[in-house]
């Protein structure tokens, strides 16, 4: 028997289960996907926000600031990348300027750091690419930015390192309450534990009503993005339009990587698994982004995308153990800025979990640090001469976009909670992240990933176990 089964490997359930590790504790993290982080923590802004926005009544003005704190520490632990780059939100006219002082007065109220308005003049001197319409703007120097994907990844690997389970492809289809522990039922066999913790995304109702009565809804909202090639001066901080009842607006925002993110509108959509993207949704996205700056060079569009958000009926996060199901917690609604707040969050549910069990006990081996990532083209030419020299596949370029080796991809896959599909590995490492999108390293990636994991290429998926790539040959050998 597990002490604690979570559901849901994104970056909540992940979060969650490395600061459980903290504790003496046997763990389980289940997740239906074949990696960590594959539905909404894939696909979003990837934005720290500061927390000016947040309803100052409510758990995501509670936790934003504070979460949005902790994020240098927990970076720097794990090794992910992060910068405080900082971010305005803009405003066109006398209406726009009303709504920014009344964000100001909020951030005041969630106890936002060095917050200023600035005005006309103030915010082209610091962004002269945007639309000279500009009447004022919150500056709000905390924000940052982050690549959620690979914090995800780099908490379920310190949680494994730290003794918690792992498993993937294992969806959870019937959660059986028992006298004092709950035995979830999955395709994958049936697992005991005597707390569950509830952090499956835009499932989370149902996952709730397998153990509880109905009280909150999940409709999920999908947004749209696109992605832009780098080497592009565009906007050195996230720039957001004033907020609207369907959030935070059309954004331009760098990248940890050095792209810019465009987007995302905001819809309400019945299918919890419709993550495909629109003509006229992408036509929105550009045409209103555009009211921010004409200088964004949509003829250097890479990709786009669509991610779902966790939007619930009750306009908050759901934080709490369940009606009537005693160490059942859930944690839903985790919808922007649930990034932003999760490391506050996973310690409020820590202490959930403390009061629940009646105390639990740390652990004096823990490792809060994991083993740091060759990031080879970021590296000093010294640097790189001498890892060759230990490694020669270090030398071997499989990505030419992103200048990916093979040590680096054969290490992404190796790993705990290690990559076993072309995006695992483009999660981890980026070959396929950049202009030419696997166009040309594809292939070799394929390649690399049946030798590693001892299979066959067609056997190697691209992203989920049927998302095949190859069939078979197209001409008879002669």
């Amino acid at each position: 028997m597990y002490d604690v089964a979570i559901i849901g490997a994104g970056v909540a359930g992940t979060f969650i289960g490395r600061e459980l590790s903290k504790y003496q504790l046997k763990i389980l993290i289940v997740d239906r996907e074949n990696d960590v982080g594959n539905e909404t923590t894939a696909a979003n802004s990837a934005i720290i926000h500061a927390g000016y926005d947040a309803k100052a009544n409510g758990l995501k003005g509670k936790f934003n600031a504070p979460g949005n704190a902790m994020y240098d520490e927990i970076c720097e632990d794990l090794d992910v990348p992060f910068k405080r780059i900082g971010s305005l939100v803009i405003g066109f006219n006398d209406t726009d300027h009303k709504t920014i002082q009344n964000l100001y007065e909020n951030g005041l109220k969630n106890k936002v750091p060095h917050m200023r308005i600035l005005n006309h003049d103030e915010v082209l001197e610091m962004e002269p690419h945007l639309n000279n319409t500009v009447y004022s703007a919150l500056y709000a120097p905390t924000a940052g930015i982050i690549s959620p994907w690979e914090l995800a990844i780099a908490l379920a690997e310190n949680a494994i390192e730290n003794g918690a389970e792992l498993k993937l492809e294992t969806t959870v289809t019937d959660i059986k309450k028992e006298e004092d522990s709950y035995t979830l039922i999955t395709d994958k066999g049936d697992f005991t534990a005597k707390y569950v913790i509830n952090c499956a995304g835009v499932h989370t109702d149902v996952i709730n009503n397998m153990v509880a009565e109905p009280y909150f809804k999940i409709r999920p909202k999908k947004g749209n993005y696109y992605v832009l090639d780098k080497g592009i001066d565009l906007v050195n901080h996230v720039i957001f339009q004033c907020p609207t009842d369907k959030g935070k607006g059309i954004l331009i925002a760098p990248t940890v990587h050095g792209n810019y993110l465009i987007g995302p509108d905001s819809e309400f959509v019945e299918d919890k698994d419709s993550v495909a993207t629109e003509a006229r949704c992408l036509e929105y996205v550009k045409e209103t982004s555009l009211l921010s700056s004409a200088a964004i060079p949509f003829n250097k569009v890479i990709r786009s995308f669509a991610g779902l958000r966790a939007n619930s009926d009750l306009d908050d996060f759901i934080i709490e153990e369940a009606k009537g199901a005693k160490g059942f917690i859930n944690v839903a609604g985790f919808e922007s800025p649930g990034l932003s707040s999760i490391p506050a969050v996973a310690h409020y549910v820590v202490e959930l979990m403390d009061k629940i069990a009646g105390g639990l006990t740390p652990r004096a081996d823990f490792n809060p640090k994991r083993r740091k990532v060759v990031r080879f083209n970021e590296l000093p030419e010294e640097e790189k001469k001498q890892l060759i020299k230990e490694n020669p596949l270090y030398g071997k370029v499989i990505c030419r976009c992103e200048t990916i080796t093979e040590a680096e991809i054969i290490d992404s896959i190796h790993r705990k909670a290690g990559a076993n599909s072309v995006k695992a590995v483009k999660k981890r490492v980026r070959p396929g992240a950049g202009r030419c999108q696997g166009g040309f390293c594809g292939p070799r990636v394929v390649e690399i990933l049946a030798r590693e994991l001892g299979v066959d290429e067609k056997d190697v998926p691209y992203d989920s176990t049927d998302a095949y790539i190859l069939t078979g040959k197209t001409k008879n050998e002669k």
